[in-house]
Formats: structure tokens, C-alpha cells, sequence
């Protein structure tokens, strides 16, 4: 497709860029990131994009919003947001979180607490693929950490985020790993292999980090924790169950019910108190649903009125040579993922058009895949409506915003990713250069 067939319109990226505004505006003013609660803006932002485009009529733009709304991927993410919650609040209710955070605090030395954190977070989100999973299962432990250290809250969380997002960008069984080698057309391994040299620096940046800043916080380990390994078997249970590869809501389903049962052996509710514990936390998660089908909807509109087509024709319109062509992939993936809050959508989105630009100069397949996944990535992981920082900061009951300052691994796998393209690492070897261009 010729970069000239794809015009768009700049306007139909209004109701993001209202969204923003308002939201951070009415945040400085007060001093307060919770004085306007965030599905209020997003709201705000869904009637503009509604009033948009009057050539369309109301119902037909009610259609493409419900259409968003109801998107699979969508209604997917809402479920596992509710089983999630329930299952959060079920092993706090029955003693889970304390004794796992005891027993953390019993083992790990003070300086390295929240590192620890981040590597198992890294170590998980790999292991299973998904950023959200890993996110479910920490952020009640990092939330209780934070409790028992008085460090804080946004600042574990951030830890837990960066080490959901390393995962999500390196693990073989990614969505985004997948979309990207699929569109790409290269091996699952040699794409690993090249993102791999780009973002371990930043990994390895965003330990020493965490251990530098937590290393005067001699009041850790102080004192007694007494911790109980069997309430810990539910996080335990949900880990393992997920490292096999079975499905998150069978997981999430299992872990709540095995969580129901020892709290209900140990006394720490009955039958009828364990239903109310669910309960409880799918109430929490309500808003998170709510803000899911406001931003699948709106994203549907601005879709509908040519926002992601603009985007795509300003990017790929300007693309002159290769340094450029790896540039003009990253920035096309990152507003695109932007716009959309979902970067396995993003990456699917632009793809065809990344394989176009990489087959015109000579970027290597496995190169492209990795500019897409890692970039994409890199900007889910910082948006504060994306649904890694909106389930994060709805189980530590913070704003989205205050995780953002502590998203150090997000922000150095960016900073890594472009000081590759700026010197154009990593190698790869002549050959496969070779094979693609007779592939080309």
C-alpha cells in the first residue's frame, strides 16, 4: 500500500489528547492525582469522540463505540480484571499476602528487597508469557512489602511492572513475541536473541537502581515475621499453574478457590464470608471494567474518524533511509500502541507496514520484530491508561501516575532500545542479510 493512500485525519487523536490534558491539568492544580477520578476524563474523552465526525450519524457512531467496547480482547481483559480481583482479595482475606511478604522479608537482605522483587517479577513474566499475569500475582505481595518496610507503595509497584514487562517483551510465548515474529516473518529464537542484546543492559541498570535506592532502609529486617507455608501455596499454586502454560482464568479460578479453602480450614472466614470476600474484590474492580469499555470504545471511534491512519501515513511518509526506517518502525508502533492502549493490537496494526519499510531497506526480519515488540512495550508500560498500570495501581489503591516515576526498566528498555538503532546493534551476521534480501 502506497504511503500516499493513507491520509487520516489529526483531529480523530482529540479525545486522547483531551484525555491527558484534563487529567494531568486538573491533577497540578489541585496537587492531588486523585481529586478527578481517571474513568471521569476517559468519559469526557468517549462523548467527544462521539460528538466527532458529524457526517456520521449518532447511531452509527453508538455502533463503532459498542463495537469497541465488545471488542473479544476487550471482554477477555475485563474477565481476567474480575477473576483477578476476586482472587487478590480472597488470599488477602485468608492471610496469603502477609505470610508470603513475612517470609520474603524473612530470606532477602534489605538492599537488594525490591531488586529481588523486580528479578522474580522478570523471572515469572518470561516464564509465562504475560505482563498482566505476572502483575496479578505480585502486586498484592509488593503492596504488603511496602506495608511491612514503609517503603514506598508506587515504588515497589513500579518494580513489579518493570519485571511484568520484560517478560511480556522477551518470553517466547508472548502475545507480542508472537504477533511480531508473525508479521515479521522470522524464527521465534533469532528475534529473542536480538531483542535480548538490546534490553538486558537496561535490566541489569534497573536492579543496581532498585538496590541503590533502598539500601539505607536499615528497618527491614527488623523484628519477627512470622509466616505460614501454606497460605503461601495459593501464589505458589498460581505460579506453577501458569509456568505449566495453563489458561490465566483457570489459574485465577483455581488460585481463589484453593485460597477459599485454607482460609476457611485456618478460620479466617467461612463459606458465606469466603462469597463475600469475592465479592468484594470484583467491587474493586469495577471502575477498571468501566475505564476497559471507555477506551475500547473510544479507540474504535478514533480508529473509525482516521486517527491510526494518520498516524501510519505522517510515519511511513518521511522514512528515507535504514537508520530512518528503524526510527520510523519504532515511532509508527509506539503512537499507534498509544492510541490504542494494547500493544499485541498495535503490533498487528502495524506490522504489514513495518515488513513493507524493512524489505525497502534492508532491515533484518528479526530486527523489525524486535523494534516492534520491544517499542511497543516499552510504551505500554508507561501509559498510565494502558491495563498493566490500571490493574497495578487498582491493586495498590494508588494512582497510575505515581507508579509512572519509578517505571525504571520501561524507560531504560526505550532509552536501550534507541541508542541500538543509533549505533546500529546489534550486528547480525552478513548471511542472514544475504538470505533476506534473495527472501526480499
Amino acid at each position: 500500500m502506497k504511503n500516499n493512500e493513507l491520509k487520516g485525519r489529526a483531529s480523530a487523536l482529540l479525545p486522547l489528547l483531551v484525555f491527558i490534558v484534563l487529567y494531568v491539568v486538573i491533577a497540578l492544580i489541585s496537587k492531588d492525582f486523585y481529586a478527578m477520578p481517571v474513568s471521569v476524563p476517559f468519559l469526557i474523552a468517549g462523548i467527544i469522540a462521539l460528538l466527532m465526525n458529524r457526517k456520521e450519524t449518532i447511531s452509527n457512531k453508538l455502533d463503532k463505540f459498542c463495537k469497541g467496547a465488545g471488542e473479544p480482547n476487550i471482554i477477555l481483559m475485563c474477565v481476567i480484571f474480575i477473576l483477578a480481583g476476586a482472587f487478590a482479595q480472597v488470599a488477602k482475606d485468608m492471610g496469603a499476602v502477609e505470610s508470603t511478604v513475612n517470609l520474603g522479608l524473612s530470606i532477602l537482605p534489605s538492599n537488594i528487597l525490591i531488586s529481588g522483587v523486580f528479578i522474580i517479577g522478570c523471572f515469572i513474566s518470561i516464564s509465562i508469557g504475560t505482563s498482566m499475569g505476572t502483575i496479578v500475582a505480585l502486586a498484592p505481595m509488593a503492596v504488603g512489602i511496602a506495608d511491612k518496610t514503609g517503603i514506598s507503595v508506587a515504588l515497589v509497584i513500579g518494580a513489579v511492572v518493570g519485571g511484568a514487562m520484560f517478560g511480556d517483551n522477551l518470553s517466547m510465548i508472548s502475545d507480542t513475541t508472537i504477533a511480531a515474529t508473525r508479521t515479521q516473518g522470522c524464527d521465534l529464537k533469532d528475534k529473542f536473541k536480538t531483542n535480548f542484546f538490546i534490553v538486558l543492559p537496561a535490566a541489569i541498570a534497573t536492579a543496581i537502581i532498585f538496590a541503590i535506592i533502598t539500601s539505607g532502609n536499615n528497618t527491614i529486617l527488623r523484628g519477627e515475621y512470622n509466616y505460614s507455608l501454606v497460605k503461601v501455596l495459593p501464589y505458589v499454586s498460581v505460579l506453577i499453574a501458569a509456568l505449566a502454560g495453563v489458561n490465566v482464568l483457570s489459574v485465577l479460578v483455581g488460585g481463589t478457590v484453593l485460597s477459599g479453602i485454607i482460609g476457611m480450614i485456618y478460620g479466617a472466614f467461612d463459606f458465606v464470608g469466603f462469597l463475600q470476600s469475592i465479592a468484594k474484590g470484583i467491587n474493586g474492580m469495577s471502575e477498571l471494567v468501566i475505564i476497559s469499555l471507555i477506551i475500547g470504545g473510544t479507540v474504535e471511534l478514533i480508529k473509525f474518524n482516521g486517527g491510526i491512519d494518520f498516524l501510519l501515513s505522517f510515519i511511513t511518509s518521511r522514512v528515507k533511509t535504514r537508520r530512518g526506517a528503524e526510527y520510523g518502525i519504532a515511532l509508527l508502533v509506539s503512537l499507534v500502541d498509544i492510541c490504542t492502549a494494547n500493544n499485541t493490537i498495535a503490533i498487528v496494526m502495524t506490522g504489514p507496514l513495518a515488513k513493507n519499510i524493512s524489505e525497502k531497506y534492508g532491515i533484518e526480519p528479526q530486527k523489525s520484530a524486535s523494534l516492534l515488540d520491544t517499542f511497543s512495550c516499552f510504551c505500554q508500560g508507561i501509559i498510565p491508561y494502558g491495563a498493566q498500570l490500571l490493574a497495578a495501581s487498582s491493586l495498590a489503591k494508588i494512582s497510575p501516575f505515581l507508579i509512572m516515576k519509578y517505571l525504571y526498566y520501561p524507560y531504560l528498555m526505550g532509552v536501550c532500545a534507541i541508542i541500538a538503532i543509533a549505533l546500529g546493534l546489534p550486528k547480525i551476521k552478513a548471511v542472514g542479510r544475504k538470505e533476506f534480501s534473495k527472501g526480499a
